[in-house]
């Protein structure tokens, strides 16, 4: 089956998909973006990441590149075109295409891309060991809730994890403390029972994944805290797991090298991933 982006208006094929080089997303990363779970043919938690791309949208000042419906329409006729029964989707908004100025051009429009990627089904990614991360200095800028598509300092991150054997890269403030992972959001249980992930703030992205595990935690009378933690804390805890679109909810069993709890998944955390994929096989029925 032939693979097809969206580029500003054509669905093209993924081979001759291209962006001028003065688009500013390639010359100054002036743009957001956002990569949603396809599930059984369907969009996963679509309303929130339209909702999240509208707030980065408008912390960029960069309009919408259509409606809100029509945008919808193209992803679904995406979907359909590529035949994705399940993998991603992945939205690109910038400003535009302009002559190189640092300052915002007074007349731009901005360029929409998109395409999609197969993956095995969510579901078939129930069983798992657990996963091992490290710890790297949080370099990033301040507004790390904007969804930015300067991801750079995030690349090394990842980057570091895979050269140490790791999965992921838990990033580090200069207080010491955990913000989040390179491309997921971290989560503790204390050997008090307490779940801990960090509160919201320019510090860190609101992830879609997290939204969700929140309020299945809600629904389920779980008490949590929102709130900052240390490098040691999270060292010292009897469980850890990271969330994020592609990952799901997915057990952490070693934080640079050092076993948390017993060094296999823990029972909340398993709990939890199961509630999320009992949510996800929901959308089948």
């Amino acid at each position: 089956m032939p693979r097809y982006a969206y580029v500003n208006g054509r669905y093209v094929p993924h081979a001759q998909a291209r962006v001028h080089i003065e688009d500013r997303g390639y010359q100054f990363a002036d743009g957001v973006y956002e990569v949603m779970l396809v599930h059984d043919g369907r969009l996963v938690d679509e309303g929130p990441h339209l909702d999240r791309l509208g707030y980065s949208l408008n912390a960029l000042r960069i309009p919408w590149p259509m409606a809100r419906p029509a945008l919808q329409l193209v992803l679904r006729e995406l979907i359909d075109r590529n035949g994705v029964a399940a993998g991603t989707v992945y939205l690109q908004v910038t400003r535009g295409v302009a002559a190189r100025d640092h300052k915002f051009p007074a007349r731009a429009r901005p360029s929409l891309v998109a395409t999609t990627k197969r993956q095995k089904p969510a579901l078939g990614a129930a069983s798992t060991g657990g996963v091992a991360v490290i710890t790297q200095p949080d370099i990033r800028w301040r507004r790390c809730d904007i969804k930015s598509v300067s991801l750079l300092p995030n690349v090394l991150g990842k980057q570091a994890a895979a050269e140490a054997g790791a999965f992921e890269a838990w990033l580090v403030d200069d207080e010491g403390n955990i913000t989040e992972g390179s491309s997921t959001n971290a989560w503790i249980v204390t050997r008090a029972g307490r779940l801990v992930t960090r509160n919201l703030s320019a510090a860190i992205l609101s992830g879609i994944t997290r939204l969700s595990v929140l309020q299945l935690l809600k629904s389920q009378g779980i008490v949590f805290e929102e709130r900052r933690f240390s490098v040691a804390e999270a060292k010292e805890a009897a469980e850890a797991f990271l969330t994020s679109t592609t990952s799901l909810v997915l057990p952490v069993t070693r934080i640079d090298g050092q076993a948390i709890g017993d060094g296999q998944p823990g029972p909340l955390t398993m709990k939890l991933r199961d509630g999320y994929l009992r949510q996800l096989a929901a959308l089948s029925s």
